[in-house]
């Protein structure tokens, strides 16, 4: 076993030897049932398992206990909390001859050997409700398909190396498909969204037409006992229920803020959905956190109330009632203009004002940065999704992306009342892409080496800290991706290189802290955002200290950045 560092936050276990799955099992068992002291988030994988905790000292005192815990087994906790599922398939997927001749099973073979075996759910992600089921056997190991596909339609089932697993909505992938379910893999609809979590043994069922699904506690079933339906039905839904479907019903007639116009991207976010990695939903929350806080401490908010984010202005919002808001993050121009469309005042950033009933505000473009804060007096009053009102892009949990008419309810300040903030300087000074020219300094981003830096020769960690890195066009929340600078847009004038590794192969699929710099076979590093996939499979090389990460997501395309490696104790 190893232990890496994933930033200052974050450790990797890794579990070594020929079966390291089971153990892996048992240790994320025991994490999730007997969660360590700031322990945030358990992220089981192939070999591995990313626990992440909520401060830098949680991490650095839980490594003891986590060597301690994962030697200890799964634990009568962690054993308790497991289920088992029944899922009814249809058998008549595009790859099920295909996955006979490469089996030399058969059709008939491959159905006798996936219904035969009982799969334990080994780790979440991917998307939602994605979980990854290992069999008892080998026997239907086959290999992704050279061209994956643009769309697999919600509920096939399908085979991936030693992996089954059910698509939990439509969405490009490169597994063999066999068949189909009805069963809701994801549906937030139910108690537990997710149909399978990891440590929970699936049984899979041949039917001829559409499946009922049925689930029940491990203890009643064991997974043994085969693949009988369970006593009580669980009603099927769609894949993916409606994001409006969860929260209390809101107040039209109370204050709030009407959107004229959305600009190029504006979302509701507050501080995130943290600790559902496991079953494959990503943290999400404002990608810069200083200044969400900040714009909630000037109107008088909790930290975590839900503001807009705005990328690159462009927005304009009718006040309904009389509200106090404040703006933060990237500087951009206001204006408040009245039903006429004439000009009353120019507030400021970075200080509360007040907009008054049908008064429009208006954000003009950023002078520097990306993403601009707006918060009102109370907090967005949108409903929550598993427990955040934050709109995640990659999954498309949370709020849809603001639109001209949509309404956003504004809460009614909770007794007592805050005072309203004094005027302050930027949480983040952020960078204009014209500070890219020659000579001057780039934004400087802390790093903590690893986890996978051994794969990575020295000539590589001194590319990556030696060479200035240009924020792409391609970047958005998920991630910001890297290049290296040329020549001419370097501040020594040397030209930098792509990162190379000293190993060949591919990485299993390991859980990915946010912050990670993950190193593609182009050796254009990409910085994982808040929207980031819960598990990726190419080799992260460092991670940025979440202190830095606010920066990271005013870095604008063209300007640069540089990295600086930082020791995990001292962050």
């Amino acid at each position: 076993m190893q232990v890496r560092w994933a930033g200052p936050r974050g450790l990797l276990v890794e579990r070594e030897g020929p079966e390291p799955l089971e153990a892996v099992l048992a240790l994320h068992g025991r994490l999730a049932a007997e969660p360590l002291p700031g322990q945030v988030d358990a992220v089981a994988a192939a070999t591995t398992v990313l626990v992440t905790f909520a401060t830098a000292e949680h991490a650095r005192a839980a490594r003891t206990a986590v060597v301690r815990l994962a030697e200890a087994g799964p634990g009568e906790a962690a054993r308790a909390a497991s289920r088992h599922v029944t899922i009814e398939v249809v058998y008549d997927g595009e790859d099920l001859a295909e996955v006979g001749r490469l089996t030399c099973l058969g059709v008939d073979g491959v159905v006798a050997a996936h219904t035969g075996q009982v799969w334990t759910a080994a780790f979440g992600g991917f998307a939602p409700g994605f979980a990854y089921l290992v069999g008892e056997d080998r026997r239907l190991d086959v290999p992704r398909r050279s061209t994956p596909r643009t769309a697999v339609p919600a509920g096939a089932v399908a085979l991936g190396g030693q992996f089954s697993a059910v698509y939990p909505r439509q969405s490009p992938g490169g597994w063999q498909l066999i068949g189909r379910t009805s069963a809701a893999m994801w549906d937030l609809g139910r108690d537990e969204p997710a149909l399978v979590r990891p440590g929970d043994t699936v049984s899979y069922v041949a039917v001829r037409e559409q499946a009922v699904l049925t689930a029940e506690p491990a203890s009643a079933k064991g997974p043994d006992s085969g693949p009988e339906p369970a006593s009580a039905a669980i009603p099927a839904h769609d894949a993916v229920s409606s994001a409006s479907a969860a929260g209390p019903a809101h107040d039209a007639a109370g204050p709030g803020l009407v959107v004229v116009t959305p600009g190029l991207q504006s979302l509701v976010q507050d501080l995130g959905r943290p600790g559902l990695g496991d079953l494959g939903v990503p943290a999400a929350g404002a990608a810069d956190e200083a200044s969400a806080r900040q714009a909630n401490r000037l109107v008088g908010n909790e930290p975590g109330a839900a503001v807009v984010e705005n990328l690159l202005g462009g927005l304009a919002v009718r006040a309904e009632g009389d509200l106090v808001l404040a703006l933060a993050g990237a500087p951009a121009p206001l204006a408040i203009r009245d039903v006429e469309g004439a000009v009353l005042r120019r507030p400021a950033a970075h200080v509360p004002f007040a907009l008054l009933d049908g008064e429009v505000l208006e954000l003009g473009a950023p002078t520097a940065g990306l993403r601009c804060y707006l918060a009102a007096r109370g907090g967005l009053d949108v409903p929550e999704v598993l427990g955040s009102r934050s709109a995640d892009t990659m999954s498309g949990l949370g709020p849809a992306p603001l639109a001209a008419g949509t309404r956003l309810p504004v809460a009614r300040p909770a007794a007592p009342l805050a005072a309203v903030g004094a005027p302050e300087p930027p949480a983040v000074v952020v960078p204009d892409a014209g500070t890219a020219g020659r000579g001057e300094q780039p934004s400087e981003l802390r790093v903590v080496l690893g986890p996978r830096d051994d794969w990575f020769p020295t000539e590589s960690i001194a590319a990556l800290t030696g060479q200035d890195w240009i924020v792409t066009e391609q970047s958005n929340r998920i991630g910001v991706r890297l290049r290296p600078a040329s020549a001419d847009e370097s501040g020594d004038g040397a030209a930098g290189r792509p990162l190379e590794r000293s190993r060949e192969g591919e990485l299993a699929s390991e859980g990915a802290a946010t912050g990670s710099l993950q190193v593609p076979p182009s050796g254009h590093p990409v910085l994982f955002l808040p929207d980031h996939p819960v598990t990726g499979g190419y080799p992260v090389i460092a991670v940025v200290v979440p202190e830095d990460l606010p920066l990271a997501a005013q870095t604008p395309p063209g300007a640069r950045l540089r990295f600086r490696i930082t020791d995990p104790g001292q962050t």
